[in-house]
């Protein structure tokens, strides 16, 4: 087993490169809450008075920030092998702390300066896309609820009978499977045009849209180039000329690599280890969906704008009430978890709903949030991939308990455990990929729920930040919250009243029930015997070849009548599945990481996998057939019946997996 799991952790390493925070949708049958737009805030005074925080709260002045924030960048800059961090937070219009941690470059020592240090922010790029849209909305050349394909001049395939609209793309509602084929190149000369990266890497549909959730960069890279194609301009230039330029961020970009005027403030991005070279520029594929690079201050000033309802020293990127329209939650599984708005999203803590996105590359991670009650903006951006898990959770949580802390605890329900069971079960994501090789990340990313006698659910590999498992009670009809944190999911039941998926915190996806014949613990059982029966017969062959060698001049063994040694077919057949699996892991154990990401360059390394496979499957047909009439010889003693029938079978347990896993298939499908 060895082989798949790190092939799929190496693989899951991807999941990096696609989006921020990525679980959970919405249900037909749940009603939608809404709640009203918010609305515009008048332009702030230049002098606050000092903010008043709830009972027990530090206050929210500058020093404490900046004592609240060297006390735990440097740590988490060290613990997390973080080159450097660029933080901004905002309140009233008013900079509080607008600090750099760390270096741009390792080594020159080149340190981040919050004004000019440009970091790369992955999918906060998506509420620029949005914004764009919206722009476009306003003057009437875009229409939210038509088909796409009528601003398109290539086709989005007709599936579930239903078209894709530009609302079903801002709520992630699109239906798209994930794919990440060329998603991030570090090499110009390979780039391709946004067009042609659409038209080539066309998803298959996994949901009918604006039912589920299933965040896709796919959706909004389309979204990007349907701006491109309503204004008559580049995205890139769309953006600087409608969004940059007249909020006066001067160290934004979606040019990729960044133009000649920005180059020398870019920040270098870094690995998993900050000793080794950096990555190179990561140029993210579709651009509307992570192409962008800013600074703290730029985005200072786009956060102030949004605070504004849309409006920055006079100058207007969205009417007030295009920007309320856009914070109005559009898709939810229930009123007592985070919305998805129109391509931003909420994160609650305390009393605090935050809106905003978050982002990740390989090397960059990143979250830029504002709170319209308190009037707050809070960016933060790490340049190197161990600013991914752990360290964003850490500054939004402790950031909201300092200052906004809430002590209230919620009224658990006391409910038999037997009456809770119906949640047990494997779930898997529904922001995945099912036609592509990506597919047996589905056999990884599965998990389990589990009920204990004291009506207490866990979710296996769902952790606080202390790495403690959540511990799950309910506090309402299919609504349950951490015992110790404020985590929350709901389960949503289909028509039969059976529980089919799980939303949580994060609106943009949900997790659903795998289907019997795909659970991980009927297939990793079946995997794990099946390649031990083919180690076994390569050990029994070597054997074999090991005796007559040593044993030259000894009379040759005769088997006992009606044994037979295994025929070629099914001894080749296991003896190649065996060589396969570990060459394959060796491969991925040597190369890791530094396999990421993924380029056309995998393609011939797939090609060699279907011909290695095919010629696998081929000889386990021989197999199968050898097991089968093995059944039917005159003689043959027991034993060598179920012998060829185990290996007959182990084959071919290992072919069907291999191409419902997409082992074997189109080498261009990631």
């Amino acid at each position: 087993m060895g082989f798949v799991r790190v092939a799929g952790l190496t693989i899951v390493f991807s999941a990096l490169l696609f989006s921020c925070r990525a679980q959970a949708p919405t249900v037909p049958s749940a009603p939608v809450t809404q709640v009203a737009p918010v609305a515009a805030p008048a332009t702030p005074t230049a002098t606050p008075a000092v903010p008043q925080g709830p009972s027990g709260a530090h206050p929210l002045t500058a020093a404490d920030l900046e004592a609240f924030f060297d006390g735990i960048l440097p740590l988490q800059l060290e613990r997390s092998d973080i080159a450097g961090a660029s933080v901004l937070v905002m309140k009233d219009g008013n900079v509080l702390l607008q600090k750099g941690y760390g270096f741009a470059d390792v080594k020159t020592k080149k340190p981040v300066d919050p004004a000019t240090t440009i970091f790369r922010l992955a999918s906060i790029s998506k509420l620029f896309t949005w914004i764009s849209v919206m722009q476009l909305a306003e003057q009437g050349k875009l229409d939210l609820d038509t088909d796409v394909n009528r601003y398109l001049d290539f086709r989005i395939g007709a599936s579930f009978n239903k078209p894709i609209t530009l609302r079903n793309l801002m709520t992630h509602t699109g239906g798209f499977e994930e794919a990440i084929d060329d998603i991030i190149l570090t090499d110009p000369k390979k780039a391709v045009s946004l067009r042609d990266h659409l038209i080539r890497n066309q998803p298959m549909r996994l949901f009918p849209p604006g039912e589920i959730p299933a965040y896709s960069n796919y959706g909004v890279g389309l979204a990007s180039y349907i701006v491109q194609r309503a204004s008559g301009k580049p995205f890139e230039q769309y953006v600087q000329d409608q969004i940059f330029d007249p909020l006066g961020m001067t160290h934004s970009s979606f040019r990729q690599p960044l133009e000649k005027r920005l180059e020398y403030t870019d920040s270098l991005g870094y690995r998993s280890n900050t000793t080794k070279p950096p990555l190179g520029f990561e140029i993210f594929n579709p651009v509307g969906a992570g192409g962008v690079s800013s600074s703290a201050a730029d985005m200072g000033r786009f956060g102030q704008a949004l605070l504004n309802g849309g409006e920055l020293d006079g100058r207007r990127i969205l009417k007030p009430e295009t920007l309320a329209q856009m914070w109005t939650p559009q898709f939810r599984a229930s009123d007592q978890l985070p919305p998805i708005c129109m391509g931003f999203y909420q994160d609650w803590r305390n009393d605090l709903r935050w809106i905003g996105h978050e982002g990740d590359l390989i090397a960059f991670h990143s979250l830029f949030f504002v709170e319209p009650q308190q009037k707050l903006v809070l960016f933060v951006s790490y340049n190197s991939a161990g600013g991914g898990n752990q360290p964003r959770p850490e500054i939004i949580n402790f950031f909201s308990d300092r200052y906004f802390p809430r002590a209230i605890k919620p009224a658990f329900l006391e409910t038999a455990a037997k009456d809770l069971k119906d949640i047990e079960g494997e779930y898997v994501s529904t922001r995945r990929a099912d036609s592509t090789r990506l597919r047996i990340l589905n056999l990884f990313g599965q998990r389990t729920a589990a009920v204990d006698k004291d009506g207490v659910l866990t979710i296996e590999s769902w952790k606080d930040l202390r790495g403690h498992p959540l511990k799950f009670k309910p506090i309402g009809k299919d609504l349950w919250q951490a015992e110790d944190e404020q985590d929350r999911l709901f389960a949503i039941r289909d028509g039969h009243h059976h529980i089919v998926r799980l939303a949580f915190d994060f609106p943009g996806a949900q997790v659903e029930r795998v289907a019997w014949y795909a659970k991980s613990k009927l297939l990793w059982p079946s995997i794990s015997i099946s390649l031990g029966i083919c180690v076994l017969v390569l050990l029994a062959t070597l054997l074999r070849i090991g005796r007559r060698v040593l044993m030259r001049r000894r009379p040759k063994l005769i088997p006992q009548p009606g044994t037979m040694w295994l025929t070629f077919a099914p001894r080749v057949a296991a003896i190649v599945w065996t060589l396969y699996v570990a060459s394959l892991a060796t491969f991925f154990m040597v190369k890791g990481n530094d396999l990421m990401p993924p380029t056309p360059e995998w393609y011939r390394w797939f090609e060699v996998t279907n011909w290695v496979t095919g010629f696998a499957i081929l000889l386990s047909l021989f197999a199968v057939v050898s097991a089968i009439r093995i059944w039917w010889r005159p003689h043959i003693r027991k034993i060598t019946m179920i012998k060829f029938t185990l290996v007959g079978t182990a084959c071919l347990i290992l072919s069907l997996l291999s191409v419902y896993y997409h082992l074997i298939g189109p080498a261009h499908r990631i």
